[in-house]
């Protein structure tokens, strides 16, 4: 049975549509990852998930059930925008949470303890939060979301603002979760983490589903580019789509770049070069990465929108 199941989810804001007929599922033990640039309506769609605001149309499944309060004990969400109570301390504010979610406290506390000493925060569980770093509260604030060990685990760019030591140590809690058996449903502009940590990926685009598959099936839907050096005009070969002719090396050597048109597969090219007789010193092939996919299917670059975003 999946964890989380939505079918033809639609929401509209007074005429604008901001997820439309959105189908997707993810499994236990799953890393589902959730991508898409500013506005594409991933934010929504969790809220929805969450039972924060409600579908113009479609269904909502977690685990076998419409989403509501009921739900809470088994879903832990760590928002974009994150906000802690100044005035807590870092245990106080995690109990808090897993009563909410409807532990009991000396459990919570428990948990909540054994989380801040793997976050290296165990000397801090009594600290304000408002006395913490920014980087310290965003472990704060994940423990929070893991203290229930959800079934559903759902994190809005949860790497953003992050330094490179906490965006592993996030890597590695979304791991524990998922070898656990949680479905782990997580956004986020930064591909290489994306690349890193997914089973599956959806790339939306102004509230529609553009992609849903896996890594490998993405990097596929772009064709793949070949780096050669040959004296022979590579662009007359059956299969290439456009060829550039690069930097020359003397007698008659050219550096070639050969994109492919689709379906393709690099190695008939190759095969087509050695039944011919087309000398070659070199022969490279490029697969498409996520970055590359995530521009031409969503339109934007990633890594821009993420810079955007860090400076706003």
């Amino acid at each position: 049975m999946s964890v989380l199941k939505i079918s033809n989810l639609v929401k509209r804001f007074e005429g604008v549509v901001a997820v439309d007929d959105l189908s997707f599922s993810v499994s236990p033990g799953e890393i589902f990852g959730f991508l898409g640039g500013n506005g594409a309506g991933k934010t929504t769609t969790l809220r929805m998930v969450l039972d924060i605001i409600r579908p113009t149309s479609g269904t909502i499944s977690v685990l076998g059930s419409p989403p509501d309060r009921r739900n809470a004990q088994a879903i832990g969400f760590l928002p974009e925008e994150r906000g802690l109570y100044a005035g807590m301390s870092a245990i106080d504010t995690i109990v808090y949470f897993g009563r909410l979610k409807g532990m009991k406290p000396a459990d919570a506390r428990n948990r909540g303890m054994e989380l801040l000493t793997r976050f290296d925060l165990a000397d801090r569980a009594k600290s304000d939060i408002g006395d913490m770093s920014k980087g310290m509260a965003q472990k704060v604030q994940l423990a929070t979301s893991l203290v229930n060990d959800p079934e559903l685990l759902m994190l809005d760019e949860p790497f953003s603002g992050l330094d490179p030591v906490n965006q592993g140590l996030l890597e590695n809690e979304i791991l524990r979760a998922s070898h656990r058996g949680a479905a782990v449903i997580f956004s986020t502009h930064v591909m290489q983490h994306a690349e890193r940590l997914c089973d599956r990926l959806l790339l939306l685009r102004k509230g529609r589903k553009r992609f849903e598959g896996t890594l490998d099936k993405a990097r596929a839907a772009l064709p793949a580019r070949l780096v050669a050096m040959a004296k022979s005009d590579l662009s007359l070969i059956p299969g290439v789509a456009r060829a550039e002719r690069g930097e020359a090396h003397g007698d008659g050597w050219h550096d070639w770049t050969l994109h492919l048109s689709d379906g393709v597969d690099p190695a008939t090219v190759l095969e087509h070069c050695s039944a011919n007789a087309i000398a070659l010193r070199r022969w490279d092939e490029h697969r498409a990465s996520l970055h590359d996919v995530f521009v031409q299917l969503v339109g934007a670059d990633p890594d821009q929108a993420a810079m955007e975003r860090e400076a706003a």
